[in-house]
This record gives structure tokens, sequence and C-alpha cells, in this order.
């Protein structure tokens, strides 16, 4: 093997060791970060879902967050990790950030050491992984809290029919039902106990949770608590409404998972044949871009056609209920 393979080989080993090591610093401190989130003053900005951490092991992450503390884009990206759960600051995503960039150049560079294009592609797609995985825990996240709602709802209304408070229903469930729902109900609990207001509280969960279902929730509870009413009632009909929905969206989902399906086959088999002969034969597919004008007309064209093709299927098998 070639010293420079060898060289870029080792360093790749190297960053992704640093990565690791990155992602178990993270990990040491999950507990006591679950514990102090939960705790938000009424002018915190509690869409970030933090309050002041402990000292970071890593000089540089603390350095980035404080450059980038107060800054409108560090708000907006600590709101997304804030609904995945990650349990990461601003500034140590974006450490990440670059080291999947760097990463993805050593590997782009190990499989094509003489085309610089593929190099760059690779380094994109490291730069768009974290990303990627910060949504994909999202939706994944969202469709947990979701799923359980109704069952947070009987909880509730039953604990309201056998005399509790609201607070105390909502105790109930944080001891019943699992993460993540327990989790930002728990957080709620503990918001009204060091003296915020419920509706703040709720709110402070709304921002953290992205939910039709619970926006729906809330201002059923704040409208209540203005005018009045039976707030079993209400919270009973809208349980109803809630399992009809995620019933209804379980029948479309499995309706439409054949146009799903294409879709996903559509974007990511040309460019799984692409990679394929490249490495088998990359003389053939490496005219695409070295023969000029047309092998990048035809690159460009296949990209805007994939792309046209997964926003057209996206749209037919997205159906809102």
């Amino acid at each position: 093997m070639p010293p420079q393979t060898l060289a870029l080989a080792f360093g790749g080993v190297a960053l992704l060791i640093l990565a690791v090591g990155v992602v178990v610093s993270l990990r040491s401190n999950r507990d006591i970060e679950q514990r102090l989130e939960r705790f938000a003053g009424a002018n915190t900005d509690v869409r970030a879902a933090t309050v002041v951490r402990p000292p970071r092991a890593s000089p540089l992450t603390d350095s980035l967050n404080k450059a980038l503390a107060g800054r409108s884009f560090a708000a907006d990206l600590t709101t997304q990790l804030a609904r995945a759960d990650a349990k990461v600051t601003v500034g140590e995503f974006l450490a990440i950030q670059v080291i999947m960039i760097v990463v993805g150049g050593v590997v782009g560079w190990l499989l094509a050491p003489d085309s610089i294009v593929f190099v760059l592609l690779t380094a994109v797609a490291g730069f768009f992984v974290p990303r990627f995985y910060i949504r994909f825990a999202q939706a994944r996240r969202l469709k947990a809290f979701n799923n359980l709602l109704g069952d947070f709802l009987n909880l509730v209304v039953n604990g309201l029919r056998a005399g509790y408070s609201p607070t105390q229903a909502m105790e109930a469930v944080a001891r019943e039902l699992p993460a993540p729902l327990s989790t930002e109900v728990g957080r709620v609990v503990q918001e009204m106990q060091i003296g915020l207001a419920m509706e703040q509280a709720l709110a402070n969960m709304l921002r953290r949770v992205k939910s039709d279902d619970l926006d729906l929730i809330v201002t059923a509870m704040n409208v209540q608590r203005e005018v009045g009413g039976n707030l079993a009632e209400i919270l009973e009909t809208i349980s109803h409404t809630i399992r009809e929905r995620v019933r209804i969206k379980g029948d479309i989902s499995v309706l439409t998972a054949q146009g799903r399906i294409s879709m996903y086959i559509i974007v990511f088999l040309p460019i799984a044949i692409t990679i394929f002969l490249y490495l088998i034969n990359r003389e053939y597919i490496s005219r695409l871009f070295t023969s000029g004008f047309c092998g990048w007309a035809l690159v460009v064209c296949s990209g805007l056609s994939i792309t046209a093709g997964y926003f057209t299927i996206r749209k037919i098998v997205s159906i809102e209920v």
C-alpha cells in the first residue's frame, strides 16, 4: 500500500476515534443535563430547552457556544436539537459536522484519489449526515409522542373524574407512560412546581414538541382555565378526535407504502448504480465528468429529474389528515 494511502487511512481512523470520544463525553453528562433541563425560569428561552450547563471537557466547544450565544441561527439550531432530544450544544453539533466533513473527504480520497469532484461530494455528504440524523430523530420522537397522546388524555380524564387536579393527573401520566411523553410531561410538572404558571409550562412543552395534536390540547386547556367548563369532557372529545386521526394516518400510511418505496428507489437506485460502476469500472463512468459539457449536462439533467420525481411522488403520497 502506498505511504500516502496508509497515512490517509490512519488519519481517517484517528478522526473516527475523535468523533467517538466526543460522543462518549457528551453522553457522560446526559443524566445531569436531563435534570437541569427540567428547570427553566419564566424568562428563559425554553425553545432551546436548555439552562446553565455543567462545564464541558472540551474548551473548543465552550468557546464556540460563547461565540454563538444570542445569534438567531444558533437559537434555531438549539431548538432543532431540543426537538430531537439530542444532548449536545450548538458548538458540539458544529464540531461534529466539521469532523464528518473531514471524514467524508478522507473516505472519498481513499475511494477515488484522482477525482477531486468525488472527494468534494463525499465531504458535502458528510456535512449533511448529522442534520439528516437530527431530522430523523425529530420525526421518530414526534411520531412516538403523537401515538401516546390518546393514552395521555385518557389518564388525565380518568384522573380528573377521580378528583385529581390537572397537576396531579399529569404527575400520574409522567409516572405511568413511557418516554418521550412522560419526559415532556415530567418537565411541565417540574416547571409548575418551581413556580411557573400552567400556561407557560404548557407553552414551553409546545415549543419543544412541534405537534398539532398537542397544540389542540394546550389550547383547550388554556381556554378552559380562562372561561371554565368541564375539562374532563373537553379532553375526552379531543382524545376521540386524536385517536381517529392516528387510525386514519395508519390507514393512509399502508395505502401509500408502495408510492413511498418508489420514491426511495427513484432517488437511491441511480446513485447506488453510479457508485457501483465507479468502483468496478472507473474509466467507464468517469467519462461523464471528463467529456466536457455533454457529460456534465447529463449529470445535471439526471439530478434534476431525480429531484423532480422525488418531490412529485412525495407530494402525491403526503396526505394531510
